[in-house]
């Protein structure tokens, strides 16, 4: 599913126009983003918890030249599903 079809199946569950359904989306995925640049969780219970990991820095391997490298820190977001939303894949 892409941003299109989620935008149309969300009109057709809340009754929103499409264009407040785009906004809505927008919306929440711009809170969602703003919440894990300041380094908060987003907990959304029934569905799950994205957050923010560092990966500290490490040495890895140039699969093409074998030659080794280091790989720099970085920050990276993390989605840990939910209990419903697991058990209603299942």
């Amino acid at each position: 599913m892409n941003k299109t079809e989620l935008i149309d199946k969300i009109a057709a569950g809340s009754g929103l126009s499409k264009a407040d359904s785009k906004k809505a989306l927008d919306a929440t995925v711009a809170a969602i983003k703003e919440a894990l640049v300041k380094g908060d969780k987003v907990q959304l219970v029934g569905f799950g918890t994205f957050s923010v990991n560092e990966r500290p820095a490490h040495v890895g391997v140039n699969p093409a030249t074998k030659e080794k490298i280091t790989i720099a820190a970085k920050k990276v977001a993390k989605f840990k599903a939910g209990a419903e939303l697991t058990e209603s894949i299942q």
